[in-house]
Order: structure tokens, then sequence, then C-alpha cells
């Protein structure tokens, strides 16, 4: 079986991660707070080893707050909000008990029409919510050579939604992060270790309060029940 992890790099990996409920390290009991983030490299780890990742530097972070807690990483590079949608249904099978929703930076880096873009992630969220997955959305910034018109309304995508469907919401994920070289690998985009440290540092109590919102502290047993979390069509 663990074969079938080399076979196909992008699918597999994804796949082994859901079935076998990997995360960002070790594997703790089963009455841990399991938190799914859905992104692309930003949130995969691109560039970094594993325990530099976004995901594993964000278990440690909650673990050391004292959350029982497991992050799993189900960030794919170079992954748009139509991938994640199309995907979603593999994340639930993971059966998470909250979800991180971090896409739309490739979407904008492509120049997606914003009204896709917004419709990928409202049936995302829309599914989640009907899953009874309490979700935090990460929002994008738009490339400035896109245009004003094209930066306004990607970058109003996000706190509408995030609004429409009243689930925690932080802004921008770089925040603090992007432009800054000491922060980011050699290419200016995908943040270093360091980097990755402070996006953990932004995001780390908006996190808390997703965990807190469906009354579930990581120290208690036993997890919620949901039936049909994995149902319907992406």
């Amino acid at each position: 079986m663990a074969r079938a992890c080399l076979v196909n790099p992008l699918v597999a990996v994804f796949a082994c991660f859901v079935l076998w409920g990997g995360g960002a390290s070790s594997a703790v009991g089963t009455e841990a707070f399991k938190i799914f983030i859905l992104g692309d490299s930003l949130t995969a780890g691109y560039g970094l080893n594993v325990e530099n990742s976004f995901p594993a530097q964000l278990q440690a972070a909650l673990r050391a707050r004292g959350h029982r807690v497991r992050v799993i990483n189900g960030g794919v590079s170079g992954d748009t909000t139509a991938g994640g949608r199309a995907r979603l249904g593999w994340a639930l099978k993971a059966k998470p008990d909250a979800v991180l929703v971090a896409l739309g930076g490739n979407d904008a880096l492509r120049g997606i029409d914003p009204g896709s873009t917004r419709a990928n992630l409202d049936a995302i969220l829309t599914r989640l919510g009907g899953a009874g997955v309490p979700a935090l959305l990460a929002g994008w910034k738009s490339p400035r050579n896109l245009g004003p018109e094209y930066v306004r309304d990607f970058e109003a995508v996000f706190p509408a939604l995030a609004r429409k469907h009243r689930v925690l919401f932080y802004p921008f994920i770089l925040d603090g992060v992007a432009l800054k070289p000491a922060l980011n690998q050699g290419d200016g985009i995908h943040p270093n270790a360091r980097g990755v440290a402070a996006m953990v540092g932004g995001i780390l109590p908006l996190v808390e309060r997703l965990m807190a919102r469906i009354g579930k502290e990581s120290g208690e047993t036993g997890r919620s029940s949901r039936t049909g979390a994995a149902g319907g069509r992406p």
C-alpha cells in the first residue's frame, strides 16, 4: 500500500493524507481536534522541510498552547479554487472538525475571472456548512498589474463570502510576509521557515477561535458525531 503513494505524486500523496489521516507530524489519539487545511503551495510547504511547513508549524504552535490537535496538510501546489472544490470530497473523508480554506492565490496569478473564484469558494463553504464543519476563510491580494478593476473585484470576493456564510475571516494569509525578502525563498513568492512562522503567528488567534466556535477544546475526550460529512457533490 505504501507503493501506491508513489505512483502519482500529486493525487496519491493527497489521498494518502486523507485515507491514513496523515498530518503535519505524528498522529495523536482519535480524540484529537482535527483541522484540515485546503490550500495550495503556500500551505503545502513548497521548498521546505516537512517540519517547517505551515501545517507543521501551526500544529506545533497550537500544541504548545495546550491544545490536543492534529493539523492535516491538504495543500496541493498550483491548486486553484476550482481544484480545491473538485477535491473537497476527499477532504471531508478525513472527517475534520474544522477546515481552513486557503485558496485563491493561483486564481489571481492566472488572471481567472473573480466571478469563477467566488463561485468555487461559495460552493466550498456551502458544502462545509451543510456538513456541519466550521470553516476559517483566508483571503488573498491580487497582483496590481492586473488593473484596478480586477484587483477590486477579486479582493472583494473573500470578505463578501465570509459575511454570507458567517465564517471566520483572515484578510490576507501572507500578511506581514509578502514582499519581505528576509521572510521568503529565492523566488520571492513562497515563504521560508521564518516566513511561515510569521504566517502562523498572525492567524493563530483565529484558529483558536475556530476551535472554540464548536465548543470543543482539544483537551476534551470523545469526538463530535456528524453524519453525511462526505456526502453530496463537490
